[in-house]
C-alpha cells in the first residue's frame, strides 16, 4: 500500500472521529434537535469508529507513537480524579469517551506513514461540515446570523458555534494552500475549497482562528522557504499584500478585529480574564492541584474557561498540564528535526494553529477536534513503514534422472 492510500474503513473511522468531536451544545438550529439525540449520534459515531478500526486492522498491528502514548498517560489523572465522583458520573463517562478515542487512534497508527492520505480526508470531511453551514445560511439566514451572537455565523442545521466554524474553515484553508504549494492539487480545485471557506471564516468574526491560520501558514511556508520556489514567491507576495492591506484597509480590519467591542472589553479578552483569575484563586487541595477535579464541561462556576491550559489544570491538574506540554513539545521537536517536506509543513501548520488556539479555546485535554488535528500532525511526522525485504525463492529441488532416461 502506498503512502497516500489507506483502506476505506480506516478513512471512515477517521471521519467518524471528526463527527464525534462536533459537540452537542451550540447555537439554536432551524429545527430544534434534542441534545440527547445529538449526544447519541456523536457517541455512536465514536463506537462505530472504534469497531471499524478494529475490524480493518487485521491482523492487529499498531505502530509506536509518542503522541498517542502521552494521550494514554493523560487518562491516568482523568480516571483517578473522576473516581472521586466530585463532578458526578459524567467525569467517568468522559473518561470512557477519551479512552475509546485514544484506542481508535492506536488502531489507526498502522497507516501513519508520513503520507498525505489523512490530510486529504481531513480537508474533505471538514469542508463537508462547512458546506452544511453554508446550506443553513442559505436556508435560514436569520437563524445562521443570530443577534445573541452579535450577527456572527453559526450552524443553522447543526448546533455549531462561531469559534467551531472558524476553526474548521482555518484548518481547511491552511492545509489546502499547502497542498497547492506542494503541487498536490490544482489552482481551480484549491479555489473551490479556499474561497468559500475564507468567506465563512470572515463571517464568523473569529479572531483566534484568523490569527492561527496566518501564524500557522507563516510557520509552514517558512519551513519550505529554502527548498521551494513557490513557497518563496508566496511568502514575498504575502508580505507585500499584508503591507498594502494594512495601509488601504487598516480601519476596516481594525473594526472587524474589535467586533464592536470597547478597548477595555477587548483587553479583558471578552471577560475571559475574570474567569481565569477566579479559577486560579480558588482554593484546592494538594491532590486537586496535582490530579485536577475530573473531566467536566470545561467551565468554572458556570462560566466557560476558554483556555486549554487552565481547563486542563482545573480538570487534570498539574500532571495533565505537564503531559499536554510534553505532547506539544514532542510534536514540535520531531517536526523541527525532519527534513523540509510538504508533510512536515502541514504538521507545523497544525501544531502552530493548535498551540496558538489553546490560549482562548479548550480541547487539548479531552477528545476534541484539536486533538484530531494534532493526531494528523503526528501521522505526518511518522516515519514511513519499513518495506519487508522480498523473500528469496528457493529453486525447486533437482530430481535425479535415471540412467535409462538420459539421452
Amino acid at each position: 500500500m502506498t503512502a497516500d492510500r489507506l483502506p476505506k474503513a480506516a478513512g471512515a473511522a477517521w471521519a467518524l472521529l471528526a463527527l464525534n468531536t462536533l459537540g452537542s451544545a451550540g447555537a439554536k438550529t432551524v429545527v430544534a434537535i434534542p441534545r440527547s439525540l445529538i449526544q447519541m449520534v456523536t457517541m455512536g459515531a465514536l463506537v462505530v469508529a472504534f469497531a471499524l478500526a478494529l475490524a480493518v486492522n487485521r491482523p492487529l498491528r499498531v505502530r509506536p507513537s509518542s503522541f498517542v502514548f502521552l494521550l494514554t498517560l493523560l487518562l491516568v489523572p482523568s480516571v483517578i480524579a473522576g473516581l472521586r465522583l466530585e463532578v458526578g458520573f459524567g467525569a467517568l463517562f468522559r473518561c470512557a469517551r477519551l479512552a475509546l478515542f485514544v484506542a481508535t487512534l492506536w488502531l489507526l497508527t498502522r497507516w501513519w506513514n508520513g503520507g498525505l492520505a489523512f490530510v486529504r480526508l481531513h480537508i474533505r470531511m471538514y469542508f463537508a461540515v462547512l458546506c452544511l453551514v453554508a446550506v443553513g445560511l442559505a436556508v435560514a439566514p436569520g437563524t445562521a446570523l443570530p443577534e445573541y451572537y452579535g450577527g456572527r455565523l453559526v450552524g443553522a442545521l447543526w448546533p455549531l458555534t462561531p469559534p467551531q466554524i472558524g476553526q474548521y474553515a482555518a484548518v481547511v484553508v491552511g492545509l489546502t494552500v499547502l497542498l497547492l504549494l506542494g503541487r498536490r492539487t490544482t489552482v481551480a480545485g484549491a479555489a473551490v475549497v479556499v474561497v468559500p471557506a475564507l468567506v465563512l471564516l470572515a463571517m464568523t468574526h473569529t479572531r483566534t482562528a484568523t490569527l492561527g491560520l496566518l501564524i500557522g501558514l507563516v510557520l509552514a511556508v517558512g519551513s519550505l522557504f529554502l527548498t521551494s520556489a513557490a513557497a518563496r514567491r508566496v511568502f514575498a507576495w504575502a508580505v507585500v499584500g499584508a503591507a498594502v492591506a494594512a495601509v488601504v484597509f487598516g480601519s476596516a480590519l481594525r473594526a472587524w478585529f474589535l467586533r464592536g467591542q470597547s478597548q477595555e472589553n477587548f483587553a479583558n479578552l471578552t471577560g475571559r480574564a475574570k474567569v481565569w483569575d477566579a479559577l486560579l484563586a480558588a482554593p484546592r487541595t494538594a491532590g486537586e492541584r496535582f490530579l485536577g477535579m475530573g473531566l467536566g464541561d470545561k467551565s468554572f462556576d458556570g462560566l466557560p474557561i476558554d483556555n486549554s491550559w487552565l481547563a486542563v489544570y482545573h480538570e487534570q491538574g498539574l500532571l495533565g498540564v505537564t503531559l499536554v506540554a510534553a505532547l506539544l513539545l514532542v510534536l514540535g521537536g520531531v517536526a523541527l528535526l525532519r527534513p523540509p517536506s510538504l508533510p512536515r509543513a502541514c504538521a507545523l501548520f497544525l501544531i502552530g494553529y493548535c498551540a496558538l488556539s489553546s490560549y482562548t479555546e479548550v480541547g487539548l485535554g479531552d477528545a476534541s477536534a484539536y486533538l484530531l488535528h494534532l493526531a494528523l500532525a503526528a501521522s505526518l511526522l511518522a516515519a514511513p513503514a519499513p518495506v519487508p525485504a522480498p523473500t528469496a525463492v528457493e529453486p525447486p529441488p533437482v530430481r535425479p534422472v535415471p540412467l535409462w532416461a538420459r539421452r
